[in-house]
């Protein structure tokens, strides 16, 4: 036993249960995903375990016991370290040799540590000094909290050998579907079922794969019992109900001077009456219908597309960022239907091309264009609840039509009234995907469209965005995105946008 925890219950300031009476124990050769919906609790749990500071926002009960030292991967690196250089980071007096048998085992360009300020590295390098940070000081446990939200395929395909090829114990918390697969030896799948009122927790000894195939043939056996239970139930009751009209009739009708057949009637419809209270305690024990948090029942309407039509002919001499030459001799042709990917090292200045594309583009009169940045506020009055940003205040129906929404990305009534600064990431995005739904836009801006979400929700987005009749142009790094949704790929480098398709 490396961790155990011990009837660990979690819950928010504001009153909403997180977990009850968990328990668990990691053993040495454990590789554990920790998967949930946003908002659920994954990050907190994590640091429940490091021992970071949580009473800002959650109370909680249980112990942590662990049988050595817990190193803990926050997902960001907190504001105060950032003008630290990489070598101060890791420790304040470094022991070099054990450094860089480090950079040696985990295969880390030693060109990392030295002066340069951590502010200045890229999301991939900065998780690698973090992560160097935490096994410099030989921990016995390894907790990741989304290590790889910030990475570009090098450096994630890199993070996916370290963490199969580590010896140690480890819990970690990641979207992308390709690195739990290959990564995890076990789930914990963290759930806020019926409306979010009741906390689930369900631990399986297996993979990603089998535990996501199993949990779907459950999902599906479930409710086809349930809803055959349903039918067979309102057949009785159908036919309890026309007896019952039957003999209330007779009941009504019948004389006086038919004194035994009221008699009859009367024993008739006090059984019928214990019937009723048979058939009420049935339907109490009906298997009850399983709605998984990530079921999403929306989709864009059919847009009239001309495949033939020319999106964007875009040529740029010099692609620049504060100053900096990112790449050049940059040329670009989407056509109606295209939807492409644009893939790269980090600080190629992909975001930077992108909003470059949004900027000549959501304007246009002759398409209607939505975009959907990496930092949600660019296009997102945070201080707006999710109603009052997608409904223009007029029309009932409309706003009927954006609670039919919310709802089936499963937002609460209470959500709905939120202020969106107060929801997580992932919600946030799902809000920005409704509003492309309801702008009806024929061409879509993704910049990394699927970071933020679930990897149970993440195939139903996917889903959503193959079957779609525009044009998309998107960045992305993750691997199911860019083989199920697009047919063109392109890297940019530094000598311009090389097709790899």
């Amino acid at each position: 036993m490396f961790l155990k925890i011990n009837n660990l219950s979690i819950i928010t300031n504001k009153g909403r249960s997180l977990l009850e009476d968990f328990s668990f124990v990691l053993n040495e050769k454990d590789k554990i995903a920790l998967i949930g919906e946003e908002g659920n609790g994954k990050s907190t749990i994590l640091k429940i375990i490091a021992g970071i500071d949580t009473d800002s926002y959650i109370s909680y009960s249980g112990s942590i016991e662990c049988s050595g030292r817990i190193g803990y991967l926050p997902q960001t690196i907190e504001e105060e370290y950032l003008d630290y250089d990489t070598a101060k980071y890791i420790a304040e007096e470094i022991n070099y040799n054990h450094l860089y048998s480090l950079l040696t085992r985990i295969g880390i360009d030693s060109s990392l540590i030295g002066d340069r300020k951590i502010r200045t590295l890229s999301g991939g390098e900065k998780v690698k000094v973090s992560l160097l940070k935490v096994l410099y000081n030989d921990p016995d446990v390894l907790l990741l909290d989304e290590p790889t939200n910030d990475l570009d395929l090098k450096t994630l395909i890199w993070l996916e050998e370290f963490i199969k090829n580590c010896n140690l114990p480890l819990i970690f918390v990641s979207h992308d579907e390709t690195l739990l697969e290959n990564c995890a030896n076990g789930i914990l799948h963290l759930e806020q079922l019926k409306r979010k009122s009741e906390p689930h927790i369900t631990y399986s000894g297996t993979g990603y794969r089998e535990y996501a195939e199993k949990r779907n043939s459950f999902i599906e056996r479930n409710n086809m019992i349930a809803a055959k239970e349903k039918a067979a139930f309102h057949k009785q009751m159908e036919r309890w109900r026309q007896i019952y009209q039957k003999v209330e009739h007779a009941q009504n009708t019948i004389t006086r001077q038919d004194p035994h057949g009221g008699q009859v009637l009367k024993k008739k419809m006090h059984s019928i009456k214990s019937q009723e209270r048979i058939l009420e305690n049935k339907k109490e024990n009906l298997t009850e219908k399983y709605e998984p948090e990530e079921a999403i029942d929306i989709f864009f309407e059919d847009v009239d597309m001309n495949p033939s039509k020319v999106i964007l002919d875009l040529n740029l001499d010099k692609l620049e960022h504060t100053g900096k030459l990112l790449s050049e001799n940059i040329s670009l042709k989407v056509f109606g239907k295209d939807k492409i990917c644009i893939i790269g090292d980090n600080g190629s200045g992909k975001s930077t091309l992108i909003r470059i594309i949004a900027d000549e583009l959501v304007n246009r009169k002759d398409i209607r264009c939505g975009y959907m940045p990496q930092n949600y506020y660019e296009v997102m009055d945070y201080d707006q609840t999710p109603l009052q940003f997608l409904w223009n205040g007029e029309r009932l129906s409309d706003r009927a039509k954006v609670q039919s929404f919310l709802g089936a990305l499963k937002f609460t009534t209470e959500e709905m009234e939120h202020q969106i600064s107060a929801l997580s990431e992932g919600q946030k995005c799902k809000i920005l995907l409704i509003k492309l739904i309801l702008d009806k836009c024929d061409v879509l801006i993704m910049d990394e469209p699927t970071r933020n979400l679930s990897p149970l929700s993440n195939p139903v987005i996917r889903r959503i965005l193959n079957e779609y009749k525009g044009c998309i142009i998107a960045v992305s790094h993750d691997r199911r995105f860019i083989d199920e949704v697009c047919d063109k790929v392109y890297e940019l480098r530094k000598e311009g946008l090389i097709s790899l398709t």
